[in-house]
């Protein structure tokens, strides 16, 4: 089985076991002037809870195997003309969220609205201003368009990884 196709049977065991919860939830009780709906209503009720402890189980079975699979699989996507190796687990975390707060902290490399310029002392001397930057902005505009665009080129690359690796159970 591929990762792809264990994610994809992950969210339909999730709907079947969505599915039983309604079916006993509707079908649990009834009063003594109702009539059940099932012959063995007991036995069926008890049997959807079964089943549904059986899905979770299967569901728990695959997204172990899922992540064992990520944790093991390396993949290379090539970032700002940079072949970076990291597990499917590690390019997850990135796509989540670390990319995004890499982004913001060199997005917060500005010149703080600093004006520069002929100012007035106090002596009433005036003098040039310059900014004084503690930062290379050629630097930070490449990293900021470099962690912009990585969590498409993960998107990109696992999609293809999810469809042609063999999950490890």
């Amino acid at each position: 089985m591929k990762l792809i196709e264990a994610m994809k049977q992950i969210k339909d065991l999730q709907r079947k076991a969505e599915d039983l919860r309604t079916k006993v939830s509707s079908a649990s009780a009834l009063t003594t002037v109702d009539t059940p709906v099932y012959p063995d209503q007991k036995g069926k009720v008890s049997e959807w809870v079964q089943g549904h402890s059986d899905i979770l189980k299967e569901i728990l079975r695959l997204r172990t195997a899922i992540q064992r699979t990520n944790l093991a699989t390396q993949v290379t996507i090539e970032l700002g003309e940079k072949q970076v190796t990291k597990s499917i687990a590690e390019w997850i975390h990135r796509r989540r969220d670390f990319a995004k707060m890499e982004r913001e902290m060199w997005s917060k490399l500005t010149d703080r609205g600093l004006k520069e310029g002929m100012v007035n002392t106090p002596g009433g001397q005036t003098v040039e201003m310059k900014i004084v930057r503690f930062y290379d902005p050629v630097e930070r505009d490449k990293n900021i368009d470099l962690y912009t665009s990585e969590p498409s080129k993960v998107d990109a690359r696992l999609e293809v990884i999810n469809a042609i690796t063999d999950l490890m159970e």
